[in-house]
């Protein structure tokens, strides 16, 4: 299983700030999408530059135009580029195709997806590299949670395609692990901690069955 940390709130002047404390022991270092909205692809190119051996994602949820838009995110230095998986299947498959011509990934993102498993058996048969649930900010105030989303996609398609998002923290984590996704996704209670390195060191640790 690898970590990833979702970083959504920095910017591009303190992203390595971040990053610093952490390269050399997260797995995927995510640039958000408030990121992106806000500042482009700076924020992928400064960590990559810095840290080429890192693998970055890039958080675009791609949602139209995707040979288009997966190629500037590609040549930006992303390793993995996020499509959303309502996106018509045109639009996906011009993503993966993308992608891999650039010798990168392609992850889509199964939020507002009502019958995940469909929708999953589809994406990997259009040849998507990962596949995340995700409960978005706004449902996680209404007390949900990934845990059963993911559940239902490791029944529909191979676990090391699928990855887990939505408010995931080191109290609940023994869930997700117990799930076995490729991918488990962190965001606030990552980037937000007052130690970033003491706080993935002990997902990392949880993640290889260490605690």
């Amino acid at each position: 299983m690898k970590l990833q940390i979702a970083i959504d709130l920095a910017d591009s002047s303190t992203v390595l700030d971040i990053v610093d404390q952490i390269y050399d022991v997260i797995d995927i270092v995510e640039i958000g999408t408030p990121m992106i909205i806000k500042e482009g692809m700076s924020a992928v190119r400064k960590v990559k530059e810095k840290y080429p051996q890192v693998t970055v994602l890039a958080d675009t949820k791609i949602v139209d135009g995707g040979s288009l838009e997966c190629g500037d995110v590609c040549k930006a230095g992303a390793d993995i580029v996020t499509v959303l998986a309502v996106s018509d299947d045109e639009t996906i498959t011009d993503v993966v195709k993308t992608a891999h011509q650039y010798g990168k990934k392609a992850m889509a993102d199964l939020i507002s997806v009502e019958d995940i498993g469909t929708r999953a058996r589809k994406l990997k048969e259009l040849g998507i590299d990962y596949i995340a649930v995700h409960t978005g900010v706004d449902m996680q105030k209404q007390g949900k949670t990934p845990l059963g989303d993911l559940k239902e996609l490791v029944k529909a398609v191979p676990s090391t395609m699928c990855a887990v998002a939505g408010g995931v923290k080191l109290e609940t984590l023994d869930q997700y692990v117990q799930v076995r996704p490729e991918i488990i996704i962190a965001g606030g209670s990552l980037a937000g901690a007052e130690d970033v390195r003491k706080a993935a060191l002990e997902m990392k640790r949880k993640m290889d069955g260490q605690e």
